[in-house]
């Protein structure tokens, strides 16, 4: 699916709309938290890992069953999982030796549909 990317539009003058801007500024967040949001969404930038969660969407599931799902090693689930856990994204709960890995909550759901919303309708 390559799209061809236009230049962005841009002003044929120099005026800055200091009221607009003081606004904006004010509203910003934090650096830390913009850092910490550019790094939620990069995890997001992975197929595997947007598959694991597709995946866990759907249903709670352990290591075994997401490897077979994908086609994968348990090993490489292992880590992409890691890493959807160490960002908050999929909570874990062991049943004797399994461990179901599930999504952390209903606004992991949230923001996986308002993203593939957003690719569907640019599709349109």
């Amino acid at each position: 699916m390559a799209r061809k990317i236009q230049p962005a539009e841009r002003c044929d003058c120099d005026v800055i709309h200091e009221d607009t801007v003081n606004q904006v500024r004010e509203k910003m967040p934090q650096e830390e938290n913009l850092y910490d949001l550019a790094e939620l969404f990069k995890v997001f930038g992975d197929s595997t890992r947007i598959k694991i969660l597709w995946a866990l969407d759907e249903a709670e599931m352990c290591v075994c069953d997401i490897a077979f799902l994908l086609n994968m090693t348990q090993s490489a689930i292992s880590h992409q999982l890691r890493v959807l856990k160490q960002a908050e994204l999929v909570k874990s709960r062991r049943e004797g030796k399994i461990v179901f890995y599930s999504l952390e909550d209903e606004h992991v759901k949230q923001i996986f549909d308002q993203g593939l919303i957003h690719i569907l309708e640019e599709r349109k």
